[in-house]
C-alpha cells in the first residue's frame, strides 16, 4: 500500500491521560469511513505496559496501526527545551519535533492533543489543501494575537500586526518537508527561549510568533473547544477541565460524547475522579520539568 493510501496522525500521552487517548482513537475509528489506513504515532511519556496493551486491545488493528515512540528517545539532544514556569507537562514540546521523527517521505501529518474527540471522518481533514503553507490550524478562542489574556503579549515588540489571528496548537495539519526545509523547530524553540517571560502557553506562543500571518486557517469545527460549544463540531477539544474529572462543568453533551466512545474501550468501567488528582498532576508536571532542566544543564 502506498503512502497516499495512509493517514499519518501523531499524539503524545502519559499514563494520566490514557483514558482520553483511548476515547480519541475509538472516536476516530468509528467515524472513519473512507479506505485509507491510519498510521498512529503515539509518543509515550512513560506509559505502563498494562495501559499500552489495553489501548491495543481497544483498537481496530485493521484500520489503525499504532506505532509507539519513547519521548526520551526522539527528542534531539541538540535542542535545549526552554524552562517555562507553567504546569503544562514537558511533553507539550514534542509536537515541535514531529517532522524530525516521522519517516522523511511523509508529506503530510496531523497532530492531535489527546484531550479530543473526533466526530467527523478524519480523512476530510487529511484531504484539506493548505496550498504553500507549512502549517494549518484553527483560530483560538482569543481570536487575535493582541488579546490581553491569551495572545502574544509582546506582539508590538515583535513587529506583529494586532489583527493577526492566533491559533490553537492542539490540532495541527503539517507539511513536514517544508517544515524541515525552513528550520521551523529551531526557530520556534529559539523564539520561546528569547521570550520566555511572555510565553504563558509556550509551544503555542512560539508557533504563533514564527507563523504570524503565515498559516492556513481551517474550519473552526475542526477544533471546537468545550468551553465554547460550537454547533455540530468535527472535533471536540476539552481545553480546561477534562471530562474524566468530577469538576468538569462545560458542555454536558460534549461529555456524553466522550463517555460514549470510552465505553467502547477497555476503560468502559471508568468513573470520574476527584479534583485532587488534577492538582497532583500539575505539581508532578512542574517537578518533572525542573528535574529535566537540571539534568540538561549537567550534560
Amino acid at each position: 500500500m502506498t503512502q497516499q493510501n495512509r493517514i499519518t496522525i501523531i499524539s503524545v500521552c502519559d499514563n494520566h491521560y490514557m483514558i482520553m487517548l483511548a476515547a480519541l482513537l475509538k472516536s476516530i475509528e468509528k467515524n472513519h469511513h473512507s479506505s485509507e489506513k491510519i498510521d498512529y504515532y503515539i509518543v509515550e511519556d512513560e506509559i505502563s505496559s498494562k495501559n499500552k496493551q489495553m489501548l491495543l486491545d481497544s483498537t481496530n488493528k485493521a484500520m489503525i496501526n499504532i506505532k509507539w515512540l519513547k519521548m526520551s528517545e526522539i527528542t534531539p539532544k541538540e535542542f535545549k527545551l526552554p524552562l517555562d514556569y507553567s504546569s503544562f507537562p514537558l511533553n507539550i514540546y514534542i509536537r515541535l519535533f514531529i517532522p524530525h521523527f516521522i519517516p522523511v517521505q511523509i508529506e503530510k501529518a496531523i497532530y492531535l492533543d489527546v484531550d479530543m474527540i473526533v466526530l467527523e471522518d478524519i480523512s476530510k481533514l487529511w484531504e484539506t489543501n493548505i496550498g504553500n503553507k507549512v502549517i494549518a490550524g484553527v483560530v483560538d478562542r482569543s481570536g487575535l494575537v493582541s488579546n490581553e489574556w491569551l495572545g502574544i503579549k509582546n506582539y508590538k515588540d515583535l513587529g506583529i500586526s494586532p489583527n493577526a489571528k492566533y491559533y490553537n496548537s492542539g490540532l495541527l495539519l503539517i507539511d513536514p518537508q517544508k517544515w524541515r526545509q525552513s528550520n521551523i523547530t529551531q526557530k520556534v524553540i529559539k523564539c520561546i527561549h528569547d521570550n520566555i517571560t511572555f510565553a504563558d502557553f509556550p509551544d503555542q506562543y512560539g508557533l504563533n510568533v514564527v507563523f504570524a500571518d503565515q498559516w492556513f486557517e481551517l474550519d473552526p469545527r475542526w477544533n471546537s473547544q468545550a468551553m465554547l460549544a460550537i454547533e455540530k463540531p468535527f472535533i471536540i477539544h476539552f481545553t480546561g477541565r477534562k471530562p474524566f474529572y468530577k469538576s468538569y462543568n462545560y458542555n454536558s453533551s460534549y461529555k456524553e460524547h466522550f463517555y460514549e466512545y470510552l465505553k467502547q474501550t477497555k476503560w468502559n468501567n471508568f468513573k470520574p475522579i476527584g479534583e485532587y488528582r488534577r492538582l497532583l498532576k500539575k505539581i508532578y508536571n512542574k517537578f518533572e520539568k525542573r528535574n529535566w532542566f537540571n539534568k540538561s544543564i549537567a550534560i
